[in-house]
């Protein structure tokens, strides 16, 4: 299961009528904390990386500790969303680096 796409996480919440929790990380202790409380619940999540927490993280960093969530959190669906930058380019090398597999 692992990084999925939004489209197919939407798509799955709306034919079995759920909600999908998205939070806000910024470091490793929230990450962990999201997701392994997703694991306790069998629930799919959402990470979203803000403009302010690239500047305070680094987006390599963040992309990693969500590397390690997927790795931790093998039977969860997650999905990394470069939440409401002012433009793409911020977005370009951590989605590169964090897609899910074709």
């Amino acid at each position: 299961m692992a990084l999925v796409t939004s489209t197919e996480m939407f798509k799955k919440a709306y034919d079995g009528g759920y909600a999908i929790g998205a939070f806000n990380v910024n470091n490793m202790e929230i990450v962990q904390a999201i997701t392994e409380a997703c694991k306790e619940e069998h629930a799919p999540v959402i990470l979203q990386v803000s403009k302010g927490a690239r500047a305070y993280a680094n987006h390599t960093y963040l992309v990693k500790l969500v590397e390690a969530a997927v790795i931790e959190c093998p039977d969860i669906p997650i999905v990394l969303h470069l939440d409401h930058g002012p433009t793409s380019r911020p977005a370009r090398p951590a989605s590169t680096a964090a897609s899910p597999p074709s």
